[in-house]
């Protein structure tokens, strides 16, 4: 992976819904291979931002790139090299694990017979083997979340979307997930929002914290603890959007 080719670049993004701004003229750039993760309590953008970027909503003003294509006039384009992993874990309850992913993999393509080797390959990959018969809504959360990443990836994104993706997880299955998300960053770029410090320091290559809509600092953890003036990504989160709150 070159990670000095650009994959993701935002001039001016901007969200307002009526009075309220959610995202303030974001200018942002992500390399191709990078994991990036956006930091920010309930309500900073990030979701927002992963909305806009995946085309699910459209910019009030602004522009987005996405592997070169725009996410305002070309839509379809980057639609069909990105994968999201939504907040809210978007599987369908009544369907099998098995099932859940191959009418995803139908999305993507016609032919039988890929669809079934992609969605073998993704049961393999997350290790779905042992649930890959049960129905979605007998699942727990890590294997909800587990599923809905795989389903995320069945299409073979260069780009990959994981909006909160341990968020409500026990630590054993957080963990097994971290350790799923380092392997799959390997291939592709991936854009991570979390609330959780440790998560993103273990996995990050770069970190940007987002506050009321703006980035607030942007860097890698050494590079974000040395603007904060402080040691650990918790405390200098703190230092950095506390002190916005304080404005």
């Amino acid at each position: 992976m070159n990670h000095e080719k650009e994959m993701i670049r935002t001039k001016d993004l901007t969200k307002k819904f009526g009075e309220k701004t959610a995202v303030d003229h974001l200018d942002l750039t992500i390399h191709e291979g990078e994991l990036f993760s956006l930091l920010g309590v309930n309500g900073a953008g990030k979701t927002t931002t992963i909305r806009m970027l995946s085309c699910l909503s459209r910019p009030t003003s602004g522009e987005a790139l996405v592997g070169g294509f725009s996410c305002l006039d070309q839509a379809e384009k980057v639609k069909e090299i990105i994968g999201i992993s939504p907040q809210d874990t978007a599987v369908a309850e009544r369907l099998t694990v098995q099932e859940n992913l191959a009418f995803m993999a139908a999305l993507y393509t016609q032919d039988k017979a890929v669809c079934r080797e992609r969605t073998e390959r993704m049961i393999r990959l997350f290790h779905l083997e042992e649930v890959a018969g049960s129905q979605a809504r007998t699942l727990s959360g890590g294997w909800k979340r587990k599923l809905s990443i795989a389903m995320a990836m069945i299409g073979e994104p260069q780009v990959l979307f994981l909006d909160e993706p341990t968020l409500g997880l026990d630590v054993l299955a957080r963990r097994e997930l971290w350790n799923l998300i380092g392997k799959l960053k390997e291939k592709r770029t991936i854009i991570l929002t979390t609330h959780y410090m440790e998560e993103a320091e273990q996995l990050s290559d770069r970190i940007a914290i987002m506050h009321r809509g703006r980035i607030r600092a942007c860097g890698t953890l050494s590079e974000i603890e040395t603007l904060a003036g402080v040691s650990g990504l918790e405390n200098a989160f703190v230092e950095i959007a506390g002190k916005e709150e304080l404005l």
